[in-house]
């Protein structure tokens, strides 16, 4: 596969609640995303993929949402993980979503957009890095944290302002992400990734 052709990123909603912020930051996120022109982007949200809250046994069978979620995230050369922090960590409904799959993670990048309340989300970012490197997976060093979110909202209702420090964050995300998402492509074309 050529290391300059379009690359696949699957955004990741990672919130479930009524009333979450995280459409609004996965659709300035993905906007972005698509503005660059080499990536290709699939909306993943976990609200909608219905994921049973029960893990399987190795010998049952696969649950159709599970099986239907990992063809996206096989198809995936990178993912960008939009979460909140609730009580200084992720959702679980996110975990549940990393439980469930594991070849679909494997040496590929992991962008980690997150936002709350003073952290910003990092408490939720710095336990999602342990995690995916269990599963092998790649999260890269810079990503996108939105502390006070609510403050980044224009007096006509739009987000992010301008002046949002988020809007120079999300393109240095972006070309680490790229960056990432071409050389682990490469590496598991020419040397299928040890397990």
């Amino acid at each position: 596969m050529s290391g300059t052709g379009r690359l696949r990123m699957a955004v990741i909603i990672a919130s479930t609640r009524r009333g979450r912020f995280g459409p609004t930051v996965a659709g300035w996120f993905a906007e972005r995303a698509r503005r660059r022109g080499d990536l290709d982007v699939d909306m993943v949200d976990l609200a909608e993929a219905r994921l049973p809250h029960q893990l399987t046994d190795h010998d049952e069978p696969t649950p159709p949402p599970v099986r239907a979620l990992a063809s996206r995230l096989a198809a995936a050369d990178a993912f960008a993980v939009v979460t909140p922090e609730y009580n200084m960590s992720f959702p679980a409904p996110l975990k549940e979503a990393i439980d469930w799959y594991y070849e679909e993670w494997r040496a590929k990048p992991v962008a980690l957009v997150t936002y709350g309340r003073d952290s910003g989300g990092l408490h939720a970012a710095a336990q999602l890095r342990q995690v995916f490197a269990e599963l092998h997976a790649v999260t890269i060093r810079d990503g996108v944290s939105l502390p006070r979110y609510w403050e980044h909202f224009t007096a006509d209702g739009r987000w992010p302002k301008a002046t949002a420090e988020c809007n120079t964050a999300v393109t240095v995300t972006l070309d680490q992400l790229v960056w990432w998402a071409r050389a682990l492509r490469g590496a598991r074309a020419e040397h299928p990734y040890p397990a």
